[in-house]
């Protein structure tokens, strides 16, 4: 397929993500086919000149063979001039479209490289942005755990608390209790004119 200068300005690279710049590959091939297409025409303007140099070279041959009487032959001399200006022509014209070949695929390199930049300072915004908001989100669970944990310590205090208070009064309402069993033993050992149970120690 013939390359033209609209392929180059059409032809898309694929973008490479955390690189600046474009697939190396797909430049190289892109490229390799920008220089088989500058060999043919440059071939083709070989092929041209060559043509050129038969034709003007052939116009002697004829003349000389033809009959001296017949003057149209000189005719021929005077065609020959306008061959030779499109030859001069497309010297010049493939070099100018290798100019602009060029000048547009470095103006296309350059637009694509920005575009790279630019998507590259989006990826980063966007990355810190989500790391801001996973922070964020952090921060808030960290707070709603210590307020959790407060709150449920703050429940456990008041449990220790009352378990506490239990204690004291169990005890004090034991202790009471079997002060009581020690006087109704010692009242009941006295009326019965035996010995104490407190002079025994209990």
């Amino acid at each position: 397929m013939a390359l033209t200068p609209d392929d180059v300005v059409t032809k898309q690279f694929q973008h490479v993500r955390f690189k600046e710049g474009f697939d190396p590959d797909e430049v190289d091939d892109f490229l390799d086919e920008i220089v088989v297409e500058w060999r043919k025409t440059i071939a083709e303007n070989e092929e041209l000149k060559a043509k050129l140099a038969a034709l003007e070279s052939g116009e002697a041959a004829p003349a000389a063979e033809a009959p001296a009487a017949e003057e149209p032959v000189v005719t021929e001399v005077p065609a020959a001039a306008p061959v030779a200006a499109p030859a001069v022509e497309s010297d010049a014209a493939p070099a100018a479209q290798s100019a602009g070949i060029i000048e547009l695929a470095q103006r296309l390199h350059d637009e694509h490289v920005a575009e790279g930049k630019a998507q590259r300072d989006q990826l980063i915004s966007e990355a810190q942005a989500q790391a801001a908001s996973i922070v964020a989100e952090a921060e808030k669970q960290g707070r709603e755990e210590r307020a959790r944990l407060e709150k449920e310590r703050t429940t456990l205090e008041g449990r220790i608390t009352e378990l506490r208070n239990f204690e004291r009064d169990y005890r004090s309402q034991l202790r009471s209790y079997i002060e009581g069993q020690l006087r109704d033993l010692d009242t009941a050992g006295s009326s019965s004119g035996s010995t104490p149970v407190s002079a025994i120690g209990l």
